[in-house]
């Protein structure tokens, strides 16, 4: 192996625009999933957590954005930064409304209970930070 070859496993390459496809694709796709299960059941039970907190039951309907729409936009690269703020505040409501009594417990195998949830934002803090990278419609867009 060369020289030149093994500098790009040290220091000298940079990836951090794959990086950033990498981390917008996970944050994107586990999400999505969390949409998909809103599609397939509804969110009856997200507007039951919202009537209980005394907040309109409309709200709950935001959900299709922060857990699809803006997804999709994080998965594409198209306007990452407000798809992760949609995203942020959607983890926000999500943890105001059911996981407040998580914040000092651990689960059944000793992790924090808000691990997903924290996980989620900071992945969204992240991207937010950082932007989008080249390898996003985003990026072609700016390379225009």
């Amino acid at each position: 192996m060369k020289n030149n070859e093994s500098s790009c496993i040290n220091s000298e390459c940079n990836y951090s625009d794959a990086a950033k496809l990498v981390l917008r694709f996970t944050v994107g796709f586990l999400l999505l999933f969390h949409g998909i299960a809103k599609i397939n059941y509804g969110v009856s039970f997200v507007e039951e957590l919202l009537a209980s907190k005394g907040l309109p039951t409309i709200i709950a309907y935001g959900a299709y954005i922060g857990e699809i729409v803006a997804p999709i936009m994080l998965i594409i690269g198209l306007r990452v930064r407000i798809a992760s703020v949609i995203i942020f505040f959607t983890l926000i409501m999500a943890i105001f409304l059911g996981h407040l009594d998580d914040f000092f417990t651990l689960s059944e195998v000793g992790a924090w209970a808000m691990e997903v949830q924290i996980f989620y934002l900071m992945g969204c803090l992240a991207i937010f930070l950082q932007g989008a990278g080249k390898y996003s419609i985003d990026g072609c867009i700016k390379n225009k």
